[in-house]
């Protein structure tokens, strides 16, 4: 159902004719078939956000994450499912002109909550997105007042510190990987239009186990395990050892203690199509055990 309370939301919805057959059809079918009728194929991108402290840069990871970000400047919009955003359903679509900071975060230095991303939102591209979810039966509300959170700003100012590509933030439910998986799936089609799918989180974080004080402490190897783990099951595309990874994973329970930064993981890999290899963004670590691997697929 669509939360209709604002004017605009009512025609953005009645606008996009979300119950006609040829929206069904786009909405579901998969390759090929053009939504919003425009781009060709974007990838789907798993990135590491790390510690809010990644936002100021000036290391190998934010490097390639502007790497990346350079090479897919043509962007119609970038979607982005973020760790800290995981709420009971209905799924939440942001649906504001600008997108605003939330810094919720702690004990930092001043200059990250000075830390500005003006990207713009697109209330009428979030009401089509809806309407992708809708037509795969996933129930959405639009967010007007929340903004991004620093699992969405961190990368995205990393990675396009320009700010001109429309942001939009989804929330995602307590679900199993499965499910997750099946929602990634809905926004297969919107890559074909233009829109950059991506899934911020972290492979391995587990905070009591980081050693916060120095960024470049040896790898634990307990921690090198399970990332290699993950990476291997990513490159043979393993979908049940993945699904499975709390009970198949080495080290899985230390490495996921809780399921937030890793869950993101799973929208990626269903967004992404069969044929499709995974390709490295980035591999290594900080802090001793948080992982800051970053993939795409496309």
């Amino acid at each position: 159902m669509y939360d209709t309370g604002e004017p605009w939301v009512a025609q953005a919805v009645a606008a996009c004719d979300f119950d006609s057959p040829d929206h069904a059809k786009a909405a579901t079918l998969g390759p090929g078939l053009h939504l919003l009728g425009v781009k060709d194929r974007l990838p789907t991108a798993f990135l590491a956000h790390g510690s809010p402290m990644s936002a100021l840069g000036g290391d190998d990871h934010a490097a390639a994450l502007r790497a990346y970000g350079q090479a897919h400047q043509g962007a119609k919009a970038i979607l982005i499912v973020s760790a800290h955003w995981q709420i009971s359903r209905p799924l939440r679509v942001t649906a504001w002109d600008h997108a605003p900071l939330v810094y919720d975060f702690g004990g930092f230095p001043e200059e990250l909550y000075r830390i500005s991303y003006p990207a713009p939102g697109d209330p009428a591209l979030a009401a089509r997105i809806s309407g992708v979810l809708r037509a795969g039966d996933q129930a959405t509300r639009f967010e007007t007042e929340r903004g991004l959170d620093h699992g969405a700003w961190v990368p995205l100012r990393l990675a396009w510190p320009e700010a001109t590509i429309p942001v939009i933030e989804m929330s995602f439910p307590f679900v199993p990987p499965q499910e997750l998986f099946q929602l990634g799936r809905t926004l297969r089609s919107l890559r074909e239009d233009g829109i950059l799918v991506v899934g911020s989180g972290g492979i391995v974080h587990n905070l009591r186990r980081m050693r916060l004080g120095d960024k470049q402490a040896p790898v634990d190897e307990w921690a090198a395990e399970f990332d290699h783990w993950v990476s291997k099951q990513l490159a043979e595309r393993n979908l049940d050892g993945l699904f499975a990874y709390r009970s198949a994973g080495p080290h899985a329970r230390l490495s996921v203690p809780t399921t937030e930064h890793f869950d993101p993981l799973f929208v990626v890999l269903g967004a992404a199509f069969p044929d499709e290899p995974a390709d490295t963004i980035f591999e290594g670590f900080q802090h001793g055990s948080m992982s800051m691997r970053s993939f795409c697929f496309g």
